[in-house]
């Protein structure tokens, strides 16, 4: 777990970026990732000089030669700042080495066209590699906490936080999915990956850490479980290292619009679809792929962000996607078309509906989690509904931790589906048959289903009104006495 000493190391070059002119938090983040993977690159080098050294021969496909010496992070870091920015700046220098390094860095290194160093003085490099230096990162755990905490920021700072999902409401859709060994998942809109960390770390829970001593998982952990989508270069590189960071070596992130005909060729490879794509975007159909338009006609992207989930996953696949509300009632055609295609065609597991303040501070729309099944053949039979009051934080801007949360809640009773038939309308969560959402046009909006109860309450009215006039008769009478006394 991150400690106080290191949020305060991060806290204080945050602010030093703002205070040398990096004002955009997406930026700082891009920034720092670089230097990390700088020095991973170091960091891999000295574990290979080391084997070899043991062992008495050659280093086999090493990352630096003699002529790098300059430039690798445990001879830089003792560096004047002066010089270590110089040795940055250069042609030739750490920087353009790290851009040019490509698959010898793994995944990260791929994605390194159009990256830009913005680090703006001597100063601030030194401090950011300084600090970057002093924290251990051999523990996974240290180095992935050290990142997300990084990624936290990105919510905070506000315009951005559309990157980021909450980590809690993540961990909630995982754990409800129990993703399996052989599983393989995909983020069609990963962004800075935290879905497939999350599955990762799912995975090194107490429970399922014996699965890590089975070769065979072990190789299909760190090269074909963990696949992305993301046409954002920026996010790729955050999403990658993300990735690294948490002990994921080598996910497959595909550099591609994941709504247009580039990506045609992906179909039913994924076993399970984890996903926050974009709402409320609007796109030209040329630019959508023709197979998409053929599930849904739309321009709207929540639509189409699940008809290509479903020709993205095998038969049998799970998902659990986040959508806007409109998903679930909009009346246009193609709204209906989707809900008709997981309520007729696949399986439709499950609706959550969440308050609208979980992705404050930068978006108070309504949202929902959508869970389904494919089957290409129907299977729907009743669709869990649950009404999520609280989340554990405010639903304010400030999102400070409260006493309530439903998500313990909402894990317990989805684990125990026999026991939810027996639920009434006026609960928290319930059943709707098939029928039932069929007779209501496919409205998947929970206030179609759930009943409420209000209680009764009768008044006596004649003695209210006299109780009334006697408190005004003393109210008055309390103003005369005090009238009275200050005439006196």
């Amino acid at each position: 777990m991150i400690t106080g000493t290191i949020k305060s190391q991060v806290d204080k070059v945050w602010e030093a970026f703002w205070t040398g002119g990096v004002a955009n938090p997406i930026t700082v983040i891009e920034q720092i990732t670089y230097l990390l993977f700088i020095k991973r690159l170091d960091d891999i080098q000295l574990g290979k000089e080391k084997q070899a050294s043991l062992v008495g021969i050659p280093i086999t496909e090493p990352i630096y030669q003699k002529e790098h010496i300059t430039i690798r992070w445990n001879r830089f870091k003792n560096e004047s700042p002066e010089v270590m920015y110089s040795l940055f700046t250069k042609p030739e220098g750490v920087f353009e080495f790290m851009k040019n390094v490509g698959a010898i860095g793994s995944v990260f290194g791929a994605h390194m066209k159009g990256a830009t160093f913005m680090i703006p003085t001597p100063k601030l490099l030194d401090q950011v590699v300084q600090m970057i230096d002093s924290i251990d990162m051999v523990d996974r755990d240290t180095k992935g906490d050290l990142y997300e905490y990084l990624l936290s920021k990105i919510a905070s700072a506000g315009k951005n936080g559309q990157f980021r999902t909450p980590r809690h409401i993540i961990k909630l859709m995982v754990e409800m999915m129990e993703p399996k060994a052989d599983d393989t998942v995909c983020d069609p809109s990963s962004g800075t990956a935290g879905f497939l960390v999350a599955v990762g770390e799912y995975f090194h829970k107490k429970e399922h850490e014996d699965l890590f001593l089975n070769k065979e998982f072990r190789e299909h952990y760190n090269t074909g479980m963990f696949n992305g989508i993301e046409f954002d270069a920026t996010m790729l590189r955050i999403g990658a290292m993300n990735l690294q960071l948490h002990g994921i070596e080598q996910p497959n992130l595909i550099a591609k619009d994941a709504l247009g005909e580039g990506n045609a060729d992906i179909k039913e490879e994924y076993t399970l679809v984890l996903a926050n794509p974009p709402f409320k975007g609007s796109l030209d159909y040329d630019g959508v792929d023709s197979s998409l338009l053929t599930m849904v006609k739309t321009k709207k992207t929540e639509l189409l962000f699940l008809a290509l989930m479903l020709r993205i996953m095998k038969k049998g696949g799970r998902a659990a996607v986040i959508v806007p509300d409109g998903v679930l009632f909009g009346s246009s055609n193609a709204h209906k078309q989707i809900r008709k295609e997981l309520i007729d065609n696949q399986k439709l597991d499950a609706i959550i509906s969440m308050p609208s303040g979980v992705f404050k501070p930068y978006a108070g729309v309504s949202t929902a989690i959508l869970v389904f099944t494919k089957t290409d053949g129907g299977g729907t039979e009743d669709v869990w509904f649950y009404d999520m009051q609280a989340d554990g934080y405010s639903l304010d801007d400030k999102r400070n931790e409260v006493k309530e949360n439903d998500i313990p809640d909402i894990l317990t009773r989805w684990k125990a589906w026999d026991t939810e038939a027996k639920r009434k309308r006026t609960d928290t969560s319930f059943l709707v048959p098939k029928a039932e959402i069929i007779e209501n046009d496919y409205d998947l909006s929970i206030n179609r289903y759930k009943e409420i109860v209000y209680e009764e309450v009768v008044y006596d009215a004649p003695n209210v009104i006299l109780a009334n006039i006697k408190k005004l008769d003393q109210q008055r009478n309390d103003a005369l006495d005090l009238l009275e006394k200050l005439l006196k």
